[in-house]
């Protein structure tokens, strides 16, 4: 029996934190395409369910095509369940906009809730058990105790919540990892961190995140996608993959730009970075400038930038490098620009980035340039 376990999918999310209006439409339309690609894909492979873990969308105003296509999708493959316990970005506005739930269609309450899957037709194999509950300040410091699980069944416990070793009493976002050991669970599956991982959670089992299905900022950058279950009914042992899913990537490219004196010196040192690396054209890129340059090198950020819009869907550079300032150089100098180091260099409210900083907007203003990145 093949199951897909999915979480954090973020449908109709603004997406505008880094990109422009057009760009962030389209990252919204190919979250929720990238969710049909995955049902289809489950299909192909003939899953008999899908778990979504939490968060399948980003907010209460769920949009009419959104709901519709994943109604549609549920409807249109009956022979998939679809085991569906809503996070804390779903607040009940997917089901409470249907007239009627999908019979394929399994919702989870503030108790917890277990489904029968179909299993073997030979007696002597394990039954496979879907269980969750919906975690609510209400219910999150007594519910541990609740769980009860038939430990002679495959036992799949859905959650979606920060993961903890302690408990946290009133706190719906924490999950007590400890209070789940020793239940008979075999895979918790949850939902919240938006990165993949999976550890083991006691001897018999073991608790997974898959991830978010696409990032959507820089703070989600490598491979998202689910995982795929693959669970042995005759002796009730699960084997999960995690497949990569995404239509995008998203990388955070690090630069050193140290000892660059112009532009086009850093520009080179951004190109050795990419060249070669095998970055898709269609990811989106964010380039961090470190190090530290001269305070009287030149740096235009808008002209980087430009230079590189056109190698990938989308870039970003965040300029985290600092100026250096010789001061022994600029001691005796007896220019206006050497009295304006000096004042500088004098003030004691200043840290010595922040100097360094003020001297190299100073410098640029003495000569007479548009200060640009100010």
């Amino acid at each position: 029996m093949k199951i897909i376990h999915c979480a954090d999918i973020h449908l109709d999310s603004k997406m505008s934190a880094n990109l422009t209006k057009e760009k962030a439409r389209e990252r919204k339309t190919e979250l929720l395409t990238t969710f049909q690609n995955m049902v289809t894909y489950g299909a192909e492979q003939g899953v008999a369910a899908i778990i979504i873990a939490g968060d399948l969308f980003d907010t209460k105003n769920v949009s009419a095509t959104a709901r519709n296509v994943v109604k549609d999708l549920i409807q249109g493959h009956p022979k998939i369940a679809f085991y569906y316990l809503q996070g804390n970005h779903d607040e009940g506005s997917f089901t409470s906009g249907l007239s009627e739930l999908p019979e394929n269609l399994h919702l989870f309450g503030n108790n917890w809730t277990s489904y029968e899957l179909s299993g073997t037709e030979n007696t002597s194999g394990k039954g496979v058990a879907v269980t969750g509950v919906e975690l609510t300040p209400e219910n999150s410091g007594s519910i541990y105790n609740t769980l009860s699980l038939d430990v002679d069944q495959c036992n799949i416990v859905v959650l979606h919540g920060q993961e903890s070793e302690y408990s946290a009493r009133d706190k719906a976002e924490i999950i007590h990892l400890t209070a789940l050991k020793n239940k008979g669970i075999d895979y918790l599956a949850l939902g919240h961190i938006h990165s993949y991982k999976k550890e083991r959670l006691d001897a018999r089992g073991v608790y997974c995140y898959p991830g978010c299905l696409e990032g959507r900022g820089f703070d989600e950058c490598g491979e998202h996608g689910f995982v795929m279950l693959d669970i042995d009914e005759l002796t009730g042992t699960i084997d999960s993959t995690f497949i990569p899913f995404a239509s995008r990537k998203l990388y955070t490219i690090p630069v050193d730009i140290t000892g660059c004196e112009s532009t086009t010196d850093i520009l080179e040192r951004m190109r050795t970075e990419t060249a070669g690396k095998g970055y898709p054209e269609k990811s989106l890129i964010k380039y961090e400038l470190v190090g530290k340059i001269d305070v009287e090198s030149e740096k235009d950020i808008d002209f980087l930038l430009h230079q590189c819009n056109h190698l990938f869907y989308f870039v970003k550079i965040k300029d985290s490098s600092a100026y250096l300032v010789d001061y022994a150089a600029f001691a005796k100098d007896k220019s206006l620009k050497g009295e304006f180091i000096r004042t500088v260099m004098g003030r004691e409210d200043l840290s010595e980035e922040d100097k360094a900083t003020v001297i190299h907007y100073g410098l640029q203003a003495l000569a007479g340039e548009e200060i640009l990145d100010a």
